[in-house]
């Protein structure tokens, strides 16, 4: 369903009497139920799988010797939302932080657009900037790590 239609589905009931609403389409099926806020509820049609042999299992060995992922050090500061990562406010503009910048707790360290909105994520720790995580443009999950600072 197009976000513009769900948002403004969502605006009417929230402005009306009505305190549920539920539309079913061949992309899916929504539901929105008034309450202490909106609450939305998406169902998309369940694709058909055809079965698969399964595959065997890899030797134990295999598992226990695989190397670790490396993990960073440092402090990560993590996505709060799903988005699209920039680290600029606008195009052709001097991004917000390079690696080796100091950065305070507080400062604006990049952009995540969520629904046309940009929000702006502030550094939560003071220290140096030590690696960049994202591209530029790149979507983004919750919790998905952004930085490290070190």
């Amino acid at each position: 369903m197009d976000l513009r239609k769900l948002k403004t589905l969502i605006d009417l009931v929230s402005e009306s009497n009505v305190s549920e609403l539920e539309i079913t389409e061949a992309e899916g099926k929504v539901r929105i139920v008034k309450g202490g806020g909106p609450m939305v509820q998406a169902y998309a049609p369940q694709p058909m799988y055809a079965a698969m042999p399964m595959a065997s299992a890899a030797p134990v060995d295999a598992a226990v010797n695989a190397p670790a992922a490396e993990v960073p050090s440092g402090h990560t500061v993590k996505s709060p939302m799903v988005g699209t990562f920039y680290r600029s406010s606008s195009p052709g503009a001097k991004p917000f932080v390079e690696i080796g910048d100091i950065v305070k707790e507080g400062d604006t360290i990049c952009i995540i657009e969520a629904m046309k909105i940009l929000n702006e994520i502030e550094a939560d720790k003071s220290g140096t900037v030590s690696k960049i995580l994202c591209e530029n443009g790149q979507a983004v999950e919750y919790g998905q790590p952004l930085f490290i600072i070190e």
